[in-house]
C-alpha cells in the first residue's frame, strides 16, 4: 500500500478544512482588536465578526441578528435545551409560558438525548420506526396529553435534522406543525444538514437551529444557535458574563473560529445544488458496489430520504471492527455504526431505536462523503470491503440462508 494515499470518508465527524477557510483565519488571527472594544482595531475585529454572521445566517435564511455564536453543536444545543425557555413573541403584553417537557427524537446525536439541562423525568423520546422516522402521531397525541395535563407550560421538541450514522431525514416542518398546533417551541439540530441540503427556517417553522462549522468544511470549536425570531429568551443561560452575543453566549468571541464558519457557510451554501447531486451519485455508486460484491449487505435508512453524502450499512458475518481495521490498512477512513466509550464498542443506540437486529448492528459501517470525495475514493473503499467481505467465515452459506 502507498501510504500516502488516503480516502477519508468519514466528513459526518469532521469536514476537511476547506482552503478558503484556513486563508482567511490566518488573516483573522493576524488581527489585535477584541470586537468589544470601541476602537479601530476593536471595530475591525467587530466587522469581521458580523460578516461571518451574515454568512452563516444566509446558510439557513435567516435573520443575521438571530444569530449567535458558540463553541460547538455541542454547547448549542446543551444552552437552548433547557427548563425555562420561553417566547414572547405575542409583544408586551405576552405571557412567557416556560418550557416545562422536553421530547426529542430517539435517535438524537448524545449532546441532545444526554446532553439537555432537562430533570430526567421531564424528558421523553420520540419513537421512531424501523426506517428511522419520528412517530408523529405519537408525538402529536403527547403534546395533546400536556397541553391539557399542564394548561400554562409549554412543551418543547427537539427532533434532528439529519441523523449522523444514518443520514435519515426526519420530517421537521411537519413535527414544528404539530407543535405550534399545541402551543409547544420546535428545535432542529441541523448540524449534519447546514452545508449538505438547503434549509430555510422560515419555511421549516421551526424556533430554533442548532449548528456547527466543522461539519461543513469550517474550523473545530464552534457552532452557533439560530433562531426564527428574537423573542425567545431563557434566564438560566449557562455562561454568563461580558453580555457578548446578545447575552446568550460570554466570552470573547473566537473571532478566527467564526470568520472561518462565515467562509465555510458561504462556500457550501454557493455549491450547495451541485453538491448535493455530485455526492448523491457518488453515494448510490457505492451502494450498487456494495450490492454487487455482497448482495446480502443492509443499507440503513435506505428506503426514505437521507443526505446525499451518508450511506450506513452491513454485511452480515462481518463485525465492524474487523472491516474498520482492513479498510484502515487500505487507506480508507471511515467510522462504526456503533458508539465507542472507554476503548469499548457498544451498540448504536440509532439502529436499536430502529429495531435492528443486534448482530447486525455490530457490523454497521458509516460512509460520509464531502467536498474532498472523489469517485477514486469510492473505488478505493470498494476494492478493500471486498477483501474484508472475502475473509467473512462460510459467506456463502451465509447468503444463501
Amino acid at each position: 500500500m502507498n501510504a500516502t494515499i488516503r480516502s477519508y470518508l468519514d466528513h459526518n465527524a469532521t469536514t476537511p478544512v476547506r482552503p478558503a477557510v484556513a486563508e482567511a483565519m490566518l488573516r483573522a488571527l493576524q488581527m489585535t482588536g477584541n470586537p468589544s472594544s470601541i476602537h479601530g482595531e476593536g471595530r475591525m475585529a467587530r466587522a469581521a465578526v458580523e460578516a461571518a454572521r451574515e454568512q452563516v445566517a444566509a446558510l439557513c435564511r435567516a435573520r443575521a441578528a438571530n444569530v449567535v455564536f458558540t463553541s460547538g453543536g455541542t454547547e448549542a444545543n446543551a444552552t437552548v435545551l433547557a427548563p425555562g425557555l420561553s417566547d414572547c413573541s405575542g409583544g408586551r403584553d405576552c405571557v412567557r409560558a416556560p418550557v416545562t417537557l422536553l421530547l426529542h427524537g430517539a435517535t438524537e446525536h448524545p449532546c441532545v438525548r444526554d446532553g439537555h439541562r432537562f430533570p430526567a423525568a421531564a424528558a421523553e423520546a420520540i419513537p421512531v420506526d424501523a426506517d428511522g422516522l419520528a412517530d408523529l402521531v405519537w408525538l402529536e397525541a403527547r403534546l395533546g396529553r400536556h397541553a391539557a395535563e399542564r394548561p400554562g407550560e409549554r412543551a418543547l421538541v427537539s427532533l434532528q435534522f439529519a441523523n449522523n450514522e444514518t443520514g435519515v431525514l426526519q420530517p421537521v416542518a411537519e413535527a414544528a406543525a404539530i407543535a405550534r398546533r399545541h402551543g409547544a417551541l420546535m428545535h432542529s439540530d441541523a448540524v449534519q444538514a447546514a452545508g449538505k441540503i438547503a434549509i430555510d427556517i422560515e419555511a421549516l417553522g421551526v424556533d430554533i437551529l442548532t449548528l456547527s462549522a466543522h461539519k461543513l468544511g469550517g474550523p473545530q470549536g464552534v457552532g452557533a444557535i439560530v433562531f426564527r425570531t428574537g423573542a425567545l429568551e431563557l434566564a438560566d443561560k449557562p455562561l454568563r458574563g461580558g453580555g457578548q452575543e446578545r447575552g446568550w453566549r460570554a466570552g470573547t468571541e473566537n473571532v478566527p473560529g467564526i470568520v472561518g464558519f462565515g467562509v465555510a457557510a458561504a462556500e457550501a451554501d454557493a455549491a450547495l445544488a451541485s453538491e448535493a447531486v455530485r455526492l448523491a451519485g457518488l453515494r448510490d455508486a457505492l451502494e450498487a458496489g456494495l450490492a454487487e460484491l455482497a448482495p446480502e449487505t443492509v443499507v440503513f435508512g435506505a428506503k426514505v430520504a437521507r443526505l446525499p453524502g451518508t450511506s450506513a450499512f452491513a454485511t452480515p458475518g462481518l463485525k465492524a471492527e474487523t472491516a474498520l481495521i482492513v479498510l484502515d490498512l487500505a487507506g480508507v477512513a471511515l467510522s462504526s455504526g456503533s458508539a465507542c466509550s472507554s476503548g469499548k464498542v457498544k451498540r448504536s443506540h440509532v439502529l436499536a431505536a430502529m429495531g435492528v437486529d443486534p448482530v447486525m448492528s455490530a457490523g454497521a459501517l458509516r460512509a460520509s462523503l464531502g467536498w474532498t470525495t472523489t469517485r477514486a475514493d469510492i473505488d478505493r473503499l470498494l476494492a478493500a470491503y471486498a477483501r474484508a467481505v472475502a475473509a467473512i467465515p462460510n459467506r456463502r452459506e451465509q447468503a444463501a440462508a
